[in-house]
Order: C-alpha cells, then sequence, then structure tokens
C-alpha cells in the first residue's frame, strides 16, 4: 500500500457525523471510549494502524456495507507502520470526508497512576521511567492533538462520566453545526481544563450565605430566582447569549463541531448552576442544541 503523504492541514467547513478517529494518550481511556461508543451504535475498528485506515473508511462506506457508523482507534502501537493520522486526515479530505477526531489525555499524575495500578509499563518506556514514556509520547502526539475536533480530559472522569458525555458530543448537531456544551463548576475543586469558554459568575452575591437558601441549590426555584435577580445578573446572561451567537459560526468555519462554555462559582452549588440552567433555557429557545451540566452540584 502507498504512502498516504503529506499536506498542510485543510481548512474543514464540516465534519462526517459518521466517521470518528480516536487517539490519545497512553491510559487516558481509549478502551473504555470505544466500548462506550459500541453500546451506542458505532462499528469501533481498534488499533488500526494509518496506512490501513483509508482501507477500512472505503469498505464501511461502500453501498452494500452495513455500517453507518464508524469509530477507529489508532495509538502509538502503531508508530511501525507508515504514515500518521495528519496524513491520514489529509487524505480523507481530498475523498471528501471530514472526520471528527477525538482525543483522549489526562495529567500526567492520572496516567501514572493508572499505570501503576494495572502494573504495565508504558509503550514508549523503553528502558527509561514510567515518565519518561510519557514525555515521549506527548511529543509524538501533539500535531494531531493540535488538530483534534475534541480534546477530553478523563482525569476525574469515571467510566459513566465518560459515556454521559460521549453522548453529549455525538449527538445531532443544531443551526450552526456545533453542539453547545454548558456546565457549572466550582473553582474550589479547580478548573475544568477540557472547555473552549469559561465564565465567572463569583461576581454575583452568593446564596450561600443566605441562612434560609443555604441548603438548597440553583436548580432549586428559590436560588434561581435570588441569583437570577442580582443587580448584573440579566447583563451577564444577554453578554453571554451574544457571545455565543457571534462565535458559533466562527468555530463552524474552523471546523470545530463541539463547543464547551463551563461557568464558575465557589463551590458549584448556587450561582454557576442559576446561570447555566438559565443561559440553557435561553439557548434553547433560540434553537441552538444545547445540553446542560453540573459537575459539583452533588460534591
Amino acid at each position: 500500500m502507498s504512502s498516504l503523504g503529506s499536506a498542510s492541514p485543510p481548512h474543514r467547513d464540516y465534519v462526517d457525523p459518521s466517521l470518528i478517529l480516536i487517539t490519545g494518550m497512553s491510559g487516558a481511556g481509549r478502551r473504555a471510549t470505544a466500548a462506550a461508543l459500541e453500546e451506542l451504535g458505532w462499528y469501533v475498528a481498534d488499533n488500526l494502524p494509518p496506512e490501513l485506515i483509508m482501507r477500512m473508511v472505503e469498505l464501511s462506506f461502500e453501498d452494500e456495507s452495513p455500517i453507518e457508523k464508524l469509530a477507529v482507534v489508532t495509538d502509538v502501537r502503531s508508530r511501525d507502520f507508515a504514515g500518521d493520522l495528519c496524513e491520514v486526515l489529509d487524505a480523507l479530505h481530498t475523498r471528501g470526508r471530514h472526520a471528527t477526531v477525538l482525543f483522549l489525555d489526562a495529567t500526567d499524575e492520572a496516567l501514572i497512576a493508572r499505570f501503576d495500578a494495572v502494573r504495565r509499563t508504558h509503550p514508549l518506556q523503553g528502558d527509561g521511567t514510567l515518565m519518561d514514556g510519557i514525555n515521549r509520547e506527548r511529543a509524538m502526539l501533539q500535531r494531531i492533538r493540535d488538530r483534534s475536533d475534541i480534546i477530553l480530559d478523563t482525569t476525574k472522569k469515571s467510566v459513566h462520566d465518560l459515556r454521559r458525555q460521549l453522548e453529549d458530543f455525538f449527538a445531532s448537531e443544531d443551526q450552526y453545526g456545533v453542539r453547545v456544551n454548558l456546565m457549572s463548576f466550582g473553582f474550589k475543586n479547580g478548573a475544568p481544563r477540557d472547555v473552549d469558554m469559561l465564565l465567572d459568575a463569583r461576581f454575583l452575591p452568593n446564596p450561600y450565605w443566605v441562612e434560609e437558601l443555604r441548603p438548597y441549590r440553583g436548580t432549586d426555584p428559590q436560588v434561581a430566582d435570588y441569583v437570577l435577580h442580582q443587580e448584573g445578573a440579566t447583563e451577564f446572561l444577554r453578554s453571554a447569549e451574544m457571545l455565543l451567537h457571534s462565535t458559533l459560526p466562527g468555530f463552524r468555519r474552523e471546523g470545530k463541531s463541539f463547543v464547551t462554555v463551563a461557568v464558575g462559582c465557589t463551590g458549584g452549588h448556587h450561582r454557576s448552576v442559576a446561570v447555566v440552567e438559565e443561559l440553557g433555557r435561553r439557548l434553547a429557545s433560540d434553537h441552538m442544541n444545547v445540553k446542560v451540566s453540573h459537575r459539583d452540584l452533588e460534591r
């Protein structure tokens, strides 16, 4: 089989909702992702080397093929084969296919803990340390990470969290062709890493200090009413709406199908939750495809 060839990153005006390329760091959850997508009805081809991906795509989408949605998993185990995923993307582009690239990542600390838990060595570790292998892999995957549509940080995600997020991502698209994922969180638990926009709601008065509101959450009407009627809340929501309306077409033109917006407050219980709920309601009424989640609501 001939080499896939090399080209500069193409401008992608849409992505193919029926084709996903999955890659990322060893230990970041590729196997769990493949299993979740299989349960969601995807045909998953695991550990295909780059030079075979094109052939798999061609076979899968022939007229007689029963495959409607294809997910291809590849990783550093295929490093001895010709080509790389960037070349695959370019080759797909020349044939009219624009795959969604999902890159799975996690912190070094999380990856080390996962390797220690299963007592495995890193595939690029060689005679060095586990950290040496992780560093080599990060350097090797940097180009495809830069071209990924979705970078999913699995550091604090359970298998169930991962499945729910995959369900959120691979759903139908809205009028802009972009899925908006709104998430509330608490800064005291750390800001999320895998987001495109981060908004801070801590300028609003905290219902935690109102004794009768403290036991409730931003999903409760009495807290939501308190938060949303504070000075500046309406302007904040209107500005967030305008920001998304003005940027989503540009994200789409740049080939991005999924935009995650995180809104934070101190604990992720009151202000950010109320704001995300209301912003989600407004965006849905504007016919956007929006999904709402609350990272720290139950903490």
